[in-house]
């Protein structure tokens, strides 16, 4: 994919939060080790978007866990990707499953999974789950670590 961008364009720089998901670029570099199956776990617990519907901020956790092939994410321009959905209305469905397909379009992992642990809307936690396939046999995956939603009992 030559539209892709093979270093950080971002990291260092002083860089304006995108004004839309469509818009952030996300930056790769090469990665050290490809010759290695092992796990990278990004976890942003502060995930925040908008209902499509009635315009209110939704929040949720955030659990991307994927096996590298050739590149790796540079965590700058994945704050500032997720940072550009919280003016975004989409549903929790939609913001959990793009968001690990645009990963996969741009780093060409080996394997990657998303947990969205989304707090309750209506008085329902929403919890959506995508990977990619299944996980190479020789990587340790460990649990996404995220309690199950306990109202108060």
């Amino acid at each position: 994919m030559d539209s892709i961008e093979t270093h950080a364009k971002q990291l260092g720089r002083q860089t304006p939060l995108p004004t839309s998901p469509e818009a952030a670029e996300l930056d790769r570099v090469p990665n050290p080790h490809a010759d290695t199956d092992y796990l990278a776990r990004f976890t942003a617990p502060e995930f925040t978007s908008l209902c499509p519907v009635t315009g209110q901020p939704d929040f949720a956790t955030l659990v991307i866990d994927y096996v590298p092939d050739r590149w790796l994410l540079e965590s700058k321009s994945l704050k500032l990707y997720l940072g550009a959905f919280r003016n975004h209305g989409a549903f929790h469905e939609d913001c959990t499953v793009g968001i690990g397909r645009r990963l996969v379009a741009v780093l060409e992992p080996r394997w990657l999974r998303i947990g969205g642990y989304w707090y309750p809307r209506g008085g329902i936690p929403i919890d959506v789950f995508w990977q990619t396939g299944e996980p190479p046999k020789s990587v340790w995956l460990p649990d996404q670590g995220v309690a199950p939603y306990r109202g108060r009992g």
